[in-house]
């Protein structure tokens, strides 16, 4: 109504086109009416009617009110004000209100809701009213779930949205590096750190036994070196060497790498009676490598079947060129038993380092390299290392890998304790917080505080490492399942969706498996738990493992690997797994032993390391099932067949004679007829002469019958056979 009125009001010449109608006669304007009472009622047709009657009521030329009249303008009028309210309820839908957007995360507090809201924290307690959550125990630091954030938010007039995971920033690099190269002015001599290196048995341990008069390969298992060890020899000159003694055994290739690495001189010692073998190649390789100068060492010149010659000829096809054929290598012929020509081989060494001009500052930080590592009992974890620059002495925070360390106790290698490690010697450091992995460059820090600033940084970069590893393994993947996804589907689009399901289960039918059969799969798998004395005996026996090649018979699987004796928690998690324990050159104390067996758990403890190879390629065997081959024991021909009564049935009965071997009943037969085999069973009778016989032998005459309906023939092969059992043996081959 009031809007009928407004447009009247407003527009004159609208009243006047209305009145001016056929239909209105002449009229004469009344005082507006105005009503004192307000009522909310529907505008209609009808209240427009009454309200026009009311406020300018028509009269006719007689004096009375033209009812017809007024229903008609009011008809206009109604028409005229429902289409501008009409426009005026679309402009109102079309006006959207914008809500607020709440940006939200997980683990969001009271406080920090409020603020991404605009809004204070009593406006979240507001909101949060008539809910099961208890908002007395709700404080500003309170974290809030993920429901109630939501709720939050949308009792509040507004709309959320996650957070998008902002990129980490960038971490700056906390690494603890090489100190710059030093002055040259500063630099003094230093003496050579020579590694001695050669195949397994030539005499490497006797010889250095011989330089530093000791005994040391009387205590080595087996005869052999297993770890590397760095000794530092006086010379009757007074000239100072440090050596490093390498394994020789195929299964230590790390750790002649690792010597080869920190090395001024290798000597290469060749047996005169064995010559150039497997893993002096390897050693002439890792020099070469390495670029470190050779000397030949030809070892055991005092046995009558010793051949200098031969063995500098050999050396000659692995580019190994001794001096008098021309070439810059020194090779001396040594008796490392009988101590002959010693001096001349450390004469030579002399004199190489000499022109080599070997030399370091011996103060400023620490630089140096881990050599090995082991855990011992009263000192924790222990490390030889040889120090390259600066002079290593107690209280020094030291970093190697992902620990450190600040040096408690130094000791030389005949365990005295020293005060101080110039360069090119070799210590044991004690003080380690974990044990760290040799091979580990040494370095010096200011601090504790710093070095456990780079070890967190390099747990934090290795970590990154992996995650990039493993995101671009899982885009891999999908790229993989998505192709094949899209394979698979290929000619499938024009079938419904459970055609083509189905379709899709008949062409993947075959990949499912039974749980029976994942059981019996899952069994032929060899789990491992190995334990070692030191960090690079651990290491060579998993480089050895890295070599198993024979997945496809029996998994192996390693599930722990550590530096110590044999413990409870090895033997308990070997049970849990149904594994095997392997320890080399460890020990495992009484009661350790008696859990194992009380709980069935495989030890396998052992001082050489291809003795303890050899019992896991048997335990290996022993996991795969036995292979089953046939063993044919006779053959008989058949001559004759013919028919008996038993009972009230015929029995067909084949008259054979026996070729080869002999027929056995108690076995299996198979007839064979023009190369087919056409019945295999087992006989029900065996008959020489019409007597019940066990065996028929070679060239007699027998009368057989099977059980079941069998169709003799003659000139048809009759073959006695056993099923033989034979276990199987891995083909892994570790190469030695």
């Amino acid at each position: 109504m009031r809007g009928a009125r407004r447009l009247v009001l407003s527009d004159p010449t609208v009243l006047g086109n209305l009145l001016s109608s056929p239909l209105s006669p002449v009229w004469r304007p009344a005082p507006l009416f105005t009503c004192s009472q307000t009522r909310e009622f529907t505008f209609t047709q009808v209240t427009l009617k009454c309200w026009w009657t009311k406020v300018y009521p028509l009269r006719s030329e007689f004096g009375k009110p033209n009812v017809s009249a007024g229903q008609s303008l009011a008809n206009l009028m109604f028409q005229q004000v429902r289409s501008q309210n009409k426009d005026q309820r679309v402009k109102k839908v079309r006006t959207k209100v914008e809500k607020q957007e709440v940006e939200i995360h997980h683990g969001m507090t009271v406080a920090s809701l409020a603020q991404a809201m605009n809004r204070d924290t009593d406006h979240i307690f507001e909101a949060l009213l008539n809910t099961t959550l208890d908002l007395d125990s709700l404080e500003p630091a309170s974290v809030l779930e993920e429901e109630w954030i939501k709720e939050v938010v949308t009792r509040s007039g507004m709309k959320y949205r996650w957070a998008k995971l902002s990129k980490s920033r960038e971490r700056p690099n906390r690494d603890a590096r090489r100190r710059p190269p030093a002055d040259p002015s500063l630099l003094v001599p230093r003496p050579p750190v020579v590694t001695i290196m050669g195949h397994v048995d030539h005499g490497k341990t006797t010889l250095l036994d011989s330089l530093r008069k000791s005994q040391i390969v009387s205590t080595e298992a087996g005869g052999i070196t297993q770890h590397i060890g760095a000794f530092l020899v006086q010379l009757p000159s007074g000239e100072k060497i440090t050596f490093l003694d390498t394994p020789g055994h195929a299964a230590f290739s790390s750790m002649r790498a690792r010597g080869a690495s920190v090395t001024d001189i290798i000597i290469l010692v060749v047996a005169a009676d064995d010559g150039v073998m497997n893993q002096t190649v390897e050693s002439i390789q890792h020099a070469r490598k390495s670029k470190v100068p050779v000397i030949v060492a030809i070892n055991k010149c005092d046995r009558p079947q010793a051949d200098p010659q031969r063995v500098k000829q050999e050396l000659l096809a692995h580019n190994v060129v001794c001096e008098e054929f021309g070439g810059d290598i020194q090779a001396i012929p040594v008796s490392a038993l009988k101590g002959n020509n010693l001096l001349a081989l450390a004469e030579a060494t002399v004199a190489l380092a000499e022109i080599l001009e070997l030399k370091a500052a011996p103060n400023g930080p620490v630089e140096g390299v881990v050599i090995e590592s082991r855990t011992n009992r009263g000192k924790g974890p222990v490390t030889t290392a040889i120090v390259q620059q600066g002079t290593l002495k107690h209280g020094t925070v030291l970093v190697a890998g992902k620990t450190w360390a600040k040096v408690r106790f130094l000791f030389d290698e005949n365990g005295r304790p020293v005060r101080e490690a110039r360069p090119s010697a070799a210590v044991e450091v004690v003080g380690w917080k974990d044990l760290p992995s040799a091979g580990e460059l040494l370095l010096e820090v200011e601090s504790e505080q710093r070095a456990k600033e780079v070890v967190e940084w390099r747990n934090y970069e290795e970590q990154r490492q992996k995650m990039v590893e493993e995101q671009s393994t899982i885009e891999l993947k999908q790229k993989q399942h998505l192709e094949q996804y899209r394979k698979e589907r290929e000619g499938l689009d024009h079938l419904s969706w459970r055609q083509r399901k189905s379709a899709l289960y008949r062409a993947n039918k075959s990949k499912f498996t039974r749980t029976s059969e994942r059981t019996q799969s899952d069994e032929l798998k060899l789990p491992l738990i190995i334990k070692g004395d030191v960090d690079g005996s651990v290491e060579a026996f998993l480089n050895i493992l890295d070599s198993y090649d024979a997945q496809e018979q029996c998994q192996l699987e390693v599930l722990h690997f550590g530096i110590g004796a044999i413990s409870e928690n090895d033997v308990n998690m070997a049970e849990i797994f149904s594994g095997s324990i392997y320890g080399f050159n460890v020990e495992a104390s009484k009661a350790v032993q008696q859990l194992a067996a009380k709980h069935g758990v495989p030890l396998h403890l052992h001082a050489v390391i291809y003795k303890l190879i050899d019992e896991l390629k048997n335990e290996l065997s022993a996991k795969l099932p036995p292979l089953t081959s046939e063993n044919v024991l006779g053959e008989a021909t058949v001559l004759a067949t013919f028919d008996i009564t038993v009972g009230k049935k015929k029995v067909p009965v084949a008259g054979c004679r026996v070729q080869k071997g002999q027929l056995d009943r108690r076995l299996k037969f198979r007839l064979v007829r023009e190369q087919d085999a056409v019945w295999e069973g087992s006989l029900a009778t065996l008959k020489h002469h019409k007597e019940d016989v066990l065996t028929v032998k070679v060239g007699m005459e027998c009368g057989l019958s099977t059980e079941g309906n069998v169709e003799f023939r003659p000139g048809d092969i009759v073959v006695c056979f056993e099923d033989v059992k034979m276990p199987q043996v891995t083909s892994w081959d570790p190469g030695f």
